[in-house]
């Protein structure tokens, strides 16, 4: 039986929707290559379409107006109807594009949230999109009879142009919009016919061909009309930067927080001897960066010269575009907090193991007793073999790199010294006992790791994933012993610090340890309601990666300011953390910011993760660790800040860490330690 065309899959989607969906490009987790001008006029002629379709406006040859003023129900449709019918004087369509083209963001917004909440699309983080598991197994599985709306609306345009069946006006408009904006070469394999067969369809609907038409219109030429919108970012004097009370102490964050407040949301710093850098501060930034970023900043540029430290070429953080979304989505699992939560045991263990080097009475350096801790961890079941002897060598290796060629704070000679060139054979030792252990029979039966994950991206597809970067991929791999270790450092911090609060952690972590060691399922929000948004606000105070550096490839304007090609950015994303607007009196330690109503934390505000693409892959996996530690913590020891009078201060580079003089006493052992 077939399907008839009122029963059909798409029945419940707009002829946006449907739009979104024929663009959508799998390998990239998000559209096929169009322009960002070029796409939200599509997207608009589709919102014009979709009012036309429903009787609710029409066009002739000068003009596009409103025939039916009643409401559709639907968010996306409903203001733009109300502000055509508001409109005196009757507009051209091609007016009406160019002045709806700044709310096309928005719109797409909305249209992938509803397609994510129908389960057509699946959204990832770092704002990626692909078909659900329920839409793909339909795909596989299903009959003739049961298409998926994606493929619903990819055959129907299929057959119109390759089986010359006669489309509906719904496949007409798609059609044109998608042949304006020239992407169908990336979707088909057209030869001239089909490309003949393109252009007959776009003629053989009105609304169609003249909405597709003031799309066309409107591409010709938006870098001239948004030249003349433009200004040029202030310029924020050095010395204000220099003598900042907040850079003295470290605070990087709450300064960028301030500038922002001073020059607005873009401001320029230009440094002696090295290129202007161009800031971006604030929750309207922020979201331009984590939803639209990907179409004009890319990270390669200021990643090239710390890759070349390792020998390595395009490795992920380096990474843009589809090979960036094809390794993330390889690498996923590997950092997933499933994969840890299936070594809960192991990881109860080794935690405990390592704590049991601590003496009642002793003082410990804070940054590096929480990453040996971590690395304790993270070494065997990321890469399988234990590290502590050289973790601290490869990570100053790392950081002095990270100085050298990211923040550029140091000339290159300084990687050569003697102390460098002993640290960084450290790397081949590490390689040594990886492949060591990384054979077949050793590996059998055994938890994959991420090395696993690696060789076997390498062994299926060797020019992807060359041996060549299999060198940086697994030292980088211990980088979250770092990372994650000053995380740590900074909730021990908090918790020893404020008395109040440690007694509420204990009290949860007393609960899940008292019956045994709990399993990952009970680490929920009702368990450890408190360490959790206390992890939050820590979180929010002490970004350990307060920033991150873009280079522009397409020349675009960011809250009316213009950033040209070449453009050194810098996305300040966490200076929101400090914001007043955001975060009420942000300098105040407080756990129920994330508590309904509050829920401060639902914003672009918080981003203690990064934006976009690059959104952190493990981050939770690393809740999930950083739960367990400080639950463990609580439950065997009282530690107390040491010195008593120690007052806070951050060591900003290459990373947030906490200064070098904190240090925590081992005040109390509760509990004996089972191994």
């Amino acid at each position: 039986m077939t399907t008839s065309r009122a029963e059909t899959p798409t029945q419940s989607l707009t002829l946006t929707e449907e739009l979104i969906l024929m663009l959508l490009n799998e390998e990239s987790g998000y559209f096929h290559q169009v322009p960002g001008w070029d796409l939200n006029c599509a997207v608009v002629g589709a919102v014009l379409a979709e009012l036309s379709l429903r009787s609710r406006i029409d066009t002739d040859p000068e003009s596009l107006f409103v025939i039916d003023e009643t409401e559709t129900g639907m968010p996306t449709l409903d203001p733009i109807l109300t502000e055509i019918a508001a409109e005196p004087v009757r507009r051209t369509t091609q007016y009406w594009i160019e002045r709806l083209a700044p709310r096309a963001e928005s719109i797409i917004d909305w249209n992938l949230d509803r397609l994510v909440e129908l389960k057509v699309l699946e959204h990832h983080d770092g704002e990626f999109w692909t078909l659900s598991r329920e839409t793909w197994q339909s795909a596989m599985f299903g009959t003739p009879s049961e298409e998926t709306a994606v493929q619903f609306v990819r055959t129907r345009i299929g057959n119109a142009i390759f089986n010359n069946e006669i489309p509906d006006p719904r496949d007409v408009i798609i059609i044109c919009l998608i042949n304006t904006c020239d992407v169908f070469r990336f979707m088909f394999q057209l030869d001239e016919e089909a490309e003949e067969r393109i252009r007959f369809i776009c003629q053989m609907d009105l609304i169609g061909r003249s909405i597709a038409e003031a799309v066309a219109q409107n591409l010709a030429g938006p870098l001239l009309r948004r030249s003349a919108l433009i200004r040029t970012a202030p310029v924020a004097p050095l010395r204000k930067l220099l003598l900042h009370p907040e850079l003295r102490k470290g605070n990087i964050p709450a300064l960028f927080a301030d500038l922002g407040r001073q020059y607005g949301p873009v401001f320029q710093i230009r440094p002696p001897f090295t290129e202007p850098m161009t800031f971006l501060v604030g929750t309207e930034t922020n979201h331009w960066a984590h939803r639209r970023g990907r179409m004009y900043l890319r990270a390669r540029d200021y990643f090239v010269g710390f890759e070349k430290v390792y020998g390595a070429s395009g490795v992920l953080p380096a990474l843009d575009g589809a090979d960036h979304f094809r390794l993330r989505k390889s690498l996923s699992s590997a950092y997933s907090r499933k994969r840890l939560a299936g070594q809960m045991d192991e990881l109860y263990g080794r935690a405990r193991a390592h704590m049991t080097e601590w003496t009642v009475g002793d003082s410990y350096p804070a940054t590096g007793m929480s990453r040996r801790m971590i690395n304790s961890q993270i070494s065997p079941f990321m890469v399988g073999v234990e590290t502590q002897d050289i973790i601290d060598d490869l990570l100053k290796f790392k950081e002095r790199a990270l100085s050298v060629h990211i923040m550029k704070i140091m000339p290159e000679f300084m990687l050569k010294t003697p102390g460098m060139r002993r640290r960084v054979k450290f790397i081949e030792t590490l390689l040594e006992r990886i492949q060591g252990v990384h054979t077949p029979a050793q590996r059998l039966g055994r938890h994959p790791d991420l090395v696993d994950d690696y060789l076997s991206l390498h062994a299926s597809d060797p020019q992807f994933m060359p041996e060549s970067n299999l060198r940086f991929a697994f030292t980088a791999a211990l980088v979250a012993s770092a990372y994650l270790g000053d995380a740590l450092s900074f909730t021990v911090y908090a918790m020893a610090s404020q008395p109040e609060i440690y007694a509420r952690i204990r009290a949860e972590a007393d609960a899940l340890f008292e019956g045994g060691d709990p399993d990952p399922d009970d680490l929920n929000p009702s368990t450890i309601d408190v360490t959790h948004r206390f992890m939050m606000e820590c979180m929010r105070m002490y970004p350990v990666v307060p920033m991150s550096i873009r280079h522009v490839m397409n020349s675009c304007a960011v809250e009316g300011y213009e950033l040209p090609v070449g453009t050194k950015v810098v996305i300040a994303q966490t200076a929101t953390h400090y914001m007043e607007d955001v975060f009420p009196d942000p300098f105040t330690f407080d756990i129920d910011r994330y508590l309904p109503p509050r829920n401060e934390h639902l914003s672009p505000g918080y981003a203690p993760y990064g934006l976009g693409t690059h959104t952190c892959l493990g981050s939770r996996w690393m809740e999930l660790q950083l739960a367990v530690n400080l639950l463990l913590i609580a439950h065997h020891f009282t530690l107390e800040v040491d010195p008593k009078n120690f007052k806070f201060r951050f060591n900003p580079i290459p990373s947030m860490k906490p200064s070098g003089r904190l240090k925590f006493r081992v005040a109390e052992q509760r509990r004996e330690l089972s191994v």
